[in-house]
């Protein structure tokens, strides 16, 4: 049987969590592509990448998308480049430049 302590903390988690990926989901496409414009050079102009050195980011999860940028933003991701790119993003930068990419249509396989 589940303490009381440990069933609120499994509740918490899951509001939480389920907030985050709502909050992720606000941003704006249109304006994410405006914004997108220094991603290009690596990522492609809509996310597919140049280069098999830099990942594709078309098609990735919103929610993935952010917390990846928000990871590169305040150092758990160690990356110079992207760190000097995202030094400067707002929230509303990293929402809405995770909508748009989120938004494109990423690589298909045949299977």
């Amino acid at each position: 049987m589940i303490s009381a302590t440990a069933m609120k903390s499994i509740l918490l988690a899951a509001v939480l969590g389920a907030s985050l990926c709502a909050h992720a989901a606000s941003g704006d496409a249109e304006a994410g592509a405006k914004k997108s414009a220094p991603c290009a050079a690596c990522h492609g102009a809509k996310g597919i990448s140049v280069s098999p050195e830099f990942p594709n980011l078309a098609g990735q999860h919103a929610d993935y998308l952010a917390a990846a940028l928000h990871n590169y933003k305040n150092g758990k991701r160690k990356n110079p480049i992207m760190q000097g790119q995202v030094a400067n993003l707002s929230e509303r930068d990293i929402e809405d430049l995770a909508a748009y990419f989120s938004s494109q249509k990423g690589l298909a396989f045949k299977h």
